[in-house]
């Protein structure tokens, strides 16, 4: 659906629960940033596949948890070695379905919010096949 010709995304409260949910980092550096765009990316590609706000489970919105619990496939896109992402979904006692962290696939953080479009493209279709595999 689109409004303006912009994609509107699947309500969180009605429809994201029967989703494969996509949680990343958007950390404020290279590969904090390049996890938050694989997650729009693959948002935007992948019709039963949503992004959903990691701030808002570590907030322990009720609503945002439990889309996490009963999504079919939970993604967590980690930017650096600290994995908050991980960590905030583990925290809620909720397992991932797939976990990867940017710096640990060759790509070096820097305290920039600039990144490589290829990155964003090599680690996408990292997901994408990992999730394939899995099936």
């Amino acid at each position: 659906m689109t409004k303006n010709g912009w994609q509107i995304l699947p309500n969180c409260g009605k429809e994201a629960e029967r989703l494969d949910i996509i949680v990343a980092c958007d950390g404020a550096s290279s590969v904090g940033q390049i996890g938050h765009m694989v997650a729009v990316k693959l948002t935007k590609e992948i019709e039963a596949a949503r992004m959903c706000c990691i701030t808002a489970i570590a907030a322990g919105s009720k609503l945002h948890v439990d889309i996490a619990k009963k999504s079919p496939k939970l993604i967590v896109i980690n930017g650096c070695p600290l994995k908050c992402a991980s960590k905030v979904v583990k925290d809620k006692g909720i397992k991932p379905y797939y976990e990867i962290t940017v710096s640990e696939e060759g790509i070096e953080k820097v305290p920039t919010l600039d990144f490589d479009e290829k990155d964003v493209e090599r680690i996408s279709n990292k997901i994408i096949n990992k999730i394939k595999e899995k099936n």
